[in-house]
């Protein structure tokens, strides 16, 4: 047992001595690495608290005007700005998304509304959320994007992408957009399945109250 101990006891001092060899080899790269991550550590909390944080607090106050317009259905001015203060488009092109990623789904909305679908479907290209409802508001309107478009076949997509994300009662309207891209199409089974689906799954939404002479027409077809 004794040996055994002394054994270990020798291997421990050999590892021991050949990290301190290693240290002592290599201490002018060791502290290089540290000093060059203090440096690093020092000029992020730097940009952040002298560039990143002030940038972000003008980006919030344009931002507040701007959904000031919006709110009132100003949308060109929203998108745009008013020569004073900066529009969403503005925005964008000087803070980005300091102000978080809704000032593309704002902009989005505003173009739509100016009856520009490319610059929309640019807009929400850049726009994310986790938001289960934002998402799929975000869908809708690329469906309706594609809908000013006449492309019937990515706005069915959209719509049905919109009511499986949000899958509530929001998914009614989605689902209603979608059957309607579908008879745009000429593909009525497709947009009868989701009528159906509206009336079987969303009964308590206001679409479902309708539902069923949309029903009804498609099946005399």
């Amino acid at each position: 047992m004794a040996k055994e101990v002394k054994n270990e006891n020798e291997v421990v001092v050999s590892a021991v001595t050949r990290v301190e060899q290693f240290l002592d080899d290599n201490k002018k790269t060791i502290w290089s690495i540290i000093a060059a991550a203090v440096v690093i550590a020092g000029a992020s909390y730097l940009y952040y608290k002298f560039a990143f944080q002030p940038k972000k607090a003008e980006a919030l106050e344009q931002m507040y005007k701007a959904e000031a317009s919006f709110r009132a259905g100003n949308y060109d001015i929203a998108l745009n700005g008013d020569g004073n203060d900066l529009g969403f488009k503005d925005i964008i092109s000087e803070y980005g998304s300091k102000a978080g990623k809704a000032v593309y789904f704002y902009a989005a909305v505003c173009e739509l509304e100016e009856g520009n679908a490319d610059g929309a479907l640019d807009y929400l290209a850049k726009y994310s959320t986790k938001d289960r409802i934002m998402a799929g508001r975000a869908e809708s309107l690329k469906g309706d994007a594609y809908c000013d478009k006449e492309d019937y076949a990515k706005a069915a997509s959209c719509f049905m992408k919109a009511a499986k994300v949000t899958d509530n009662n929001f998914s009614a309207s989605y689902l209603l957009k979608a059957g309607q891209a579908y008879e745009a199409l000429g593909e009525n089974g497709k947009a009868l399945e989701a009528y159906n689906t509206i009336k079987d799954e969303y009964s308590a939404s206001l679409e479902a109250y309708e539902i069923d002479k949309y029903i009804a027409r498609l099946e005399v077809k």
